[in-house]
């Protein structure tokens, strides 16, 4: 088998071989074909531009006095929802940024603040001894094209507790709820540290043996797929790039 050559090889060269570094090259080797057994690749990037085609989804600028259920507090200029959920806008000052190109004088801006984080998660399921990641195509107001895929769950905090008064994320039992799953990652991570203050949030794979009911607007994909759709711009979230980072 190409894994135990490759282990022999590295062994050979004096590389210590142990559980994380055999999952490495495991997931090395995944990498190198398309082994879904479900959907080849050219099916994938057909669904996805379809869903893309159908999204009937439109957005509109406004002004931020006309946003529902979010105001603008007198006192701090700050912008806020009216449960304190989400997150806020808030200004920040930088001080002493030699290492900057705009010297030690700094300078002010606004930020996305006052956010506890949440989930970023892949659900994992092992089919014919293969992995498959199951991503979403999933719709953001600020998305190029309107979708991209996503992870299987991109929740924040306040979803998670339904702040916005409808139903908890899909998939959400798998990464916070009974522990029905296998945790093959899970570390917080920082976000952009240019627009968010002190934001992170928590990347998780975790693997599932159960048969689980897939909507239509989701789907299997293998790693090897993930990585050739990278190639076409626009079409992968960022959050799906940051938690392959790990693999």
């Amino acid at each position: 088998m190409l894994i135990d050559e490759i282990k022999s090889i590295l062994e050979k060269h004096g590389y210590e071989i142990n559980p994380d570094s055999m999952m490495r090259i495991e997931t090395m080797t995944r990498s190198l074909k398309d082994d879904n057994q479900l959907y080849k690749l050219d099916h994938i990037i057909d669904w996805f531009t379809k869903k893309r085609e159908q999204s009937d989804m439109t957005v509109e600028e406004i002004g931020i006095n006309e946003l529902e259920k979010w105001s603008v507090n007198s006192k701090t200029g700050n912008i806020a929802h009216e449960t304190g959920g989400f997150f806020e806008i808030i200004g920040v000052r930088a001080t002493n940024t030699f290492d900057r190109e705009v010297g030690k004088k700094g300078w002010t801006q606004p930020m996305i603040g006052k956010n506890p984080g949440g989930i970023l998660g892949l659900l994992m399921k092992k089919i014919n001894g293969i992995p498959h990641y199951l991503l979403q195509a999933k719709a953001e107001p600020g998305n190029i094209g309107k979708l991209q895929l996503s992870p299987t769950l991109q929740a924040t905090t306040s979803n998670l507790l339904k702040a916005h008064g409808g139903h908890k994320p899909k998939f959400a039992e798998y990464f916070d709820g009974p522990k029905t799953a296998k945790i093959i990652y899970s570390k917080w991570q920082s976000e952009d540290g240019g627009r968010f203050h002190l934001k992170s949030n928590y990347n998780m794979i975790v693997e599932v043996d159960e048969e689980v009911d897939v909507p239509d607007y989701f789907i299997w994909v293998t790693l090897f797929q993930i990585k050739q759709l990278l190639k076409i711009e626009n079409f992968v979230s960022p959050h799906v790039r940051g938690i392959i980072s790990y693999l």
